[in-house]
């Protein structure tokens, strides 16, 4: 009996072109284009009065009949708006495109830029869409359970925390960018695109420009990072698009990192007031919510600016039990950069609030915090949540004693009330538990009302006449590893060896539509189409030998690359299979198909993947900086299909979230004039940083999705940035101090040192 090739930690097949520097990005394909080069606005709201200069404005747009993006809710209190792919009459944000130029070089095209003249005058207005909404609330929400007023008016103890995030910035290693090619002999255009989901660009390229689809190819190459930054349409890679057509060439547009931080898309800038209703004997019997988003200046497509505000009215709860429930939820415009998903999108604050809810209640009623955290974990699955989300069996409790277990809270008390005695720095630990929704499809997407629902994705696989197998994917995978963990799920399902398989992803000529990679969905939806197309195939390839080897298709067995019949060891090689359905078609029976090429789709409601983290810090008095010394993760994300890929999920996850918790901010000043545009400024941790992550596995298989796999993608991000606020708190929880904000950055923690009059 062959071992799986499903649960090993086989190498990524991915990895050897690029650490041998062979991977092709979009920067690869820009060498030798025409260059183009957005002018951008300098301030943050004016209208616009002139441009002049050897440039494409909106202007030009609209007389060639280019559409504006429109992103769109069906739901009251939404705000649609019409969105120029560049700015019309009025500027919006500071690094808002407002006309492009094009040069043979970047050089030219740098100098042309600096030749155009944009006259703006800056106003007042307080509106940010003043003809389109009377406020800048653009998307409001509210639910309540009957029963809220009076389970807060009955609690034994009220708790409020106002949690606070602030802006932050996906930055991913590669900028964003893209090239256009108009092909003259076939009138076609080819698009390269640094994006997490190719399918959706090609759409809306299509749709904007009013040419047929089948005219535009959109292809991903390698991608250098996204975490959800490359998932909305980018304005500019439309205009580069039309750019193309329009001198019937190639133009490309590679994104700098000033641009990157300064009109990409932002995220989590974020108000929380949380009030829990507890119990004497600490058990959450009301959470009543109040929560404001910045959504910026722009809704993003498809995901519209309700993808923040909305995610937070809707997974508020978290992990834990909560029989009554109340919140109330906008999005608010600001003139500043829009925003759009983040890894993790809202949760990340969700937690954070969550958790420092449950330690707040646990210090004022004298309560362990891993304790209060026992008492209201969900223990019995399936649990239908009160917002009517359906959660699937997982490891609530079992996740929080084994991270308590493993990481000896009683031995980091000792070392703590000792460190206090002896003075200098303090040390804190903090703990989050969270519970991370993957893998959802159309069930819940259209349950939003979005203008376009995502969800599914589909696999075309074939076998050839040697035998290898190729799958195309609708997924577009930017460093997940999913070529690698795709091809274990289809080798154990035809029993061949892991290398006889090609995963093609990322060309919207060479593969089913598909929605991209995001929300944790790659392994789940496009993992169980594959295994789907897998059994299909397998099928194929039974119809095929039972011709071959005179036996009924269902005493096949399949194992070690060869078909054999039942109880005996009559069989033939699936190579030889393969070679027998392409060329000598005379000997199957009559009605089987020719070839072996076989498609399935998979849709499922989604899965819950549960982890625990605890973080331990250190923080200097004297300057407030923090440092962690060390973290502990106990996982539980169901069948792991490739261990190690799933570890540095979650080791890159967690480096993200630290940074979240205590370096990385978007600042602007009062005027809306980002302060933040270049990495002196704006500050991702180093190696030097990060702590050695320690990960532990609980593995609850799930009937949730059809391979028992859970997603995991963004868990690391979620839960990492509670469980390091929690231990600067409790660093400071002598001090009867508390850090309810992130970044928790130096200035901040100094600074709230120094307000306690028990202060070293």
């Amino acid at each position: 009996m062959v071992d799986p090739w499903v649960g090993r930690s086989l190498r990524r097949v991915e990895d050897p072109a690029l650490v041998r520097g062979e991977g092709c990005f979009v920067g690869d394909a820009a060498v030798r284009m025409h260059t183009a080069r957005f002018v951008r606005s300098t301030v943050s709201s004016g209208v616009i009065r002139s441009i002049e200069g050897p440039c494409y404005t909106a202007a030009d747009l609209d007389a060639g009949g280019v559409g504006d993006i429109e992103a769109v809710l069906h739901r009251p209190n939404f705000v649609k708006v019409r969105q120029p792919l560049l700015a019309r009459r009025r500027v919006r944000f500071v690094g808002e495109p407002v006309a492009v130029v094009v040069g043979r070089s970047p050089e030219e095209a740098e100098d042309l830029a600096d030749q155009v003249v944009v006259d703006v005058d800056h106003d007042e207005e307080p509106l940010v869409h003043p003809h389109d909404s009377e406020s800048n609330a653009v998307v409001e929400a509210e639910l309540a359970t009957e029963q809220i007023e009076r389970a807060l008016h009955e609690a034994d103890h009220l708790v409020e925390v106002v949690f606070t995030s602030h802006r932050q910035a996906a930055l991913p290693l590669e900028p964003r960018g893209s090239t256009s090619e108009y092909d003259r002999r076939t009138g076609r255009l080819v698009v390269r695109a640094s994006t997490q989901a190719p399918h959706i660009v090609r759409t809306a390229i299509a749709d904007l420009l009013a040419i047929p689809e089948a005219d535009v190819q959109v292809v991903a190459p390698d991608v250098g990072g996204g975490f959800g930054q490359k998932l909305p349409l980018a304005r500019e890679d439309v205009v580069v698009a039309w750019l193309a057509l329009q001198r019937r060439g190639s133009v490309a547009w590679i994104e700098d990192r000033s641009e990157n931080l300064t009109a990409s898309w932002h995220s989590r800038d974020q108000v929380y007031r949380v009030v829990g209703g507890f119990t004497d004997s600490g058990e959450l019997q009301a959470l009543d919510a109040e929560i404001i988003c910045d959504v910026g200046a722009w809704s993003c497509y498809p995901f519209t600016w309700g993808v923040e505000p909305l995610m937070a009215m809707g997974e508020m709860c978290g992990p834990y039990k909560v029989a009554h429930y109340r919140v109330r939820t906008r999005g608010v415009t600001s003139f500043r950069c829009p925003m759009a998903p983040y890894r993790g999108v809202s949760r990340p604050v969700i937690t954070a609030s969550l958790e420092r809810l449950m330690d707040t209640a646990a210090r004022r009623m004298a309560m362990d915090p891993v304790e209060i955290r026992r008492r209201n974990l969900i223990a019995a699955f399936p649990h239908t949540s009160v917002t009517g989300m359906t959660i699937d069996a997982g490891s609530y409790v079992e996740s929080l004693e084994k991270a308590a277990e493993y990481f000896d809270l009683g031995e980091f008390r000792h070392r703590q009330s000792e460190a206090r005695k002896r003075g200098g720095p303090l040390l804190g630990v903090g703990i989050s538990s969270f519970a991370e929704r993957t893998g959802y499809g159309t069930p819940v997407f259209a349950s939003r009302a979005m203008g376009v629902t995502p969800g599914y994705e589909t696999v075309t696989m074939k076998m050839d006449p040697s035998g290898y197998v190729e799958a195309a994917v609708g997924a577009s995978p930017h460093g997940q590893g999913l070529e690698t963990t795709l091809a274990q799920l289809i080798a154990d399902q035809l029993t061949v060896d892991v290398s006889r398989i090609r995963i093609v992803h990322g060309d919207t000529d060479r593969t089913p539509y598909g929605w991209g990679t995001f929300a944790s969905r790659s392994m789940v939806i496009a993992g169980g189409a594959a295994h789907l197309a897998a059994g299909r195939l397998r099928e194929r390839l039974a119809q095929v030998a039972s011709a071959v080897l005179e036996a009924n298709a269902d005493d096949i067995v399949f194992s070690g690359g060869s078909a054999t019949v039942a109880g005996t060891d009559i069989g033939v090689p699936v190579a030889e299979l393969a070679r027998i359905a392409h060329h000598h078609t005379e000997r199957l029976e009559e009605g089987t198909p020719v070839g072996l090429s076989v498609e399935a789709s998979y849709d499922p409601g989604g899965t819950f993947s549960n982890a625990c983290h605890i973080a331990e810090v250190e923080i200097d008095p004297e300057t407030g900086a923090t440092r962690v010394t060390r973290f502990l993760v106990v996982e539980d994300a169901g069948r792991l299909i490739n261990p190690m890929i799933v570890d540095g999920q979650i080791r890159g996850g967690v480096a993200q979230g630290i940074a979240n918790a205590l370096f990385e901010e978007v600042v602007y000043d009062e005027d809306d004039n980002i302060l933040t545009a270049s990495l002196m400024d704006y500050l991702p941790p180093t190696a030097a940083e990060i702590p050695d992550i320690e990960i532990r596995h609980l593995e609850t298989i799930t009937d949730a999705t059809i391979t028992g796999a859970k997603g995991l993608g963004e868990g690391g991000t979620i839960g990492a940035p509670a469980a390091v606020l929690n231990a600067v708190s409790d660093a400071l929880g002598h001090l009867d101090l508390a850090m309810n904000e992130m970044p928790a950055t130096p200035e901040r923690v100094r600074t709230l040192i120094r307000s306690s009059e028990n202060a070293p």
